[in-house]
């Protein structure tokens, strides 16, 4: 999965005084109103995240924005990519992560430290102003987190948990799968979504899987998480087991497609990143 990076070492802690150097990792995002995921693009070169050694003398501290260290290179953000010009020139463009995703330009751990950045560029980018008062926020010199200093309220970076829910037919031995319906996504995928105020995962499963699909489900078990900055969330994965009629009533504004599918009818994601491909493996593979 995505998050599953090693030999590579991923450190989200926070740093005061970051070292800038020639290692240093910088990314830069377009905007945030792309089509693919409702996100933005990535900057990448040579189907690498760049390190940037070539405009090093073009930026200094005050123009970045520290995120996190791998193998002990410490990554920053670009504030205001409109004062530079990099699209276009020594090999530079931009690219949306779905395209980057489905034609494997760069190694996973490249894809989730992008979309981890990606997910601090839209942090601080929707936090410029204190939601209780309307003072400009501060940055906080000791922890992840934007400060009013008129009213004291502070803002931390938000998790947004969600599931993704592999139904498996017990007596025909087959799984759910599903397409989204107004999204340019050709592989399958399973029944997904967010949970709600108030709600427990099993029961946020239940929900979707009613909603989605008219189906009633039982013997709801964890099999994992996975963190997915594109949309803010913490994806958690769950099988379960069909409980009663296996007639699908499909919600055409959610889903294009919903179906039954034995393992070797199953088809794969075009990788591995994805905690709901991880899933489809686990049923494919018989050790569901």
């Amino acid at each position: 999965m995505i998050h599953e990076i090693a030999p590579h070492v991923f450190h989200n802690q926070f740093k005061n005084d970051p070292e800038l150097s020639d290692e240093s990792l910088v990314f830069v995002f377009a905007g945030k109103n792309e089509p693919a995921f409702g996100g933005g693009a990535v900057l990448i070169r040579d189907h690498h995240i760049p390190s940037f050694k070539d405009f090093m003398g073009r930026l200094s501290e005050d123009d970045l924005e520290f995120l996190f260290d791998i193998d002990g290179k410490t990554c920053f953000l670009l504030k205001e990519s409109s004062k530079y010009t990099f699209a276009g020139q020594d090999g530079f463009v931009y690219k949306k992560f779905r395209d980057i995703r489905q034609v494997q330009e760069i190694e996973t751990y490249e894809y989730f430290l992008s979309m981890t950045a990606f997910q601090l560029h839209n942090w601080y980018d929707n936090n410029v102003f204190c939601g209780h008062c309307g003072q400009r926020l501060e940055r906080s010199g000791t922890e992840r987190a934007l400060h009013c200093p008129e009213c004291g309220h502070t803002e931390y970076p938000r998790i947004v948990p969600a599931v993704t829910v592999a139904v498996i037919d017990r007596e025909r031995n087959k799984i759910l799968l599903t397409k989204y319906a107004g999204r340019d996504i050709p592989f399958y995928a399973l029944v997904a979504g967010f949970t709600e105020i108030g709600e427990t995962l099993e029961q946020t499963v239940e929900r979707e899987v009613m909603e989605e699909t008219g189906l009633r489900v039982k013997n709801i078990h964890y099999f994992g998480s996975q963190p997915w900055g594109i949309v803010d969330d913490l994806m958690v994965g769950f099988f379960c087991d069909l409980d009663g009629d296996n007639t699908i009533h499909r919600d055409k504004e959610e889903l294009k497609l919903a179906d039954w599918f034995s393992r070797e009818e199953t088809e794969l994601q075009p990788t591995d990143m994805s905690l709901t491909n991880a899933l489809m493996r686990a049923f494919k593979e018989g050790r569901i």
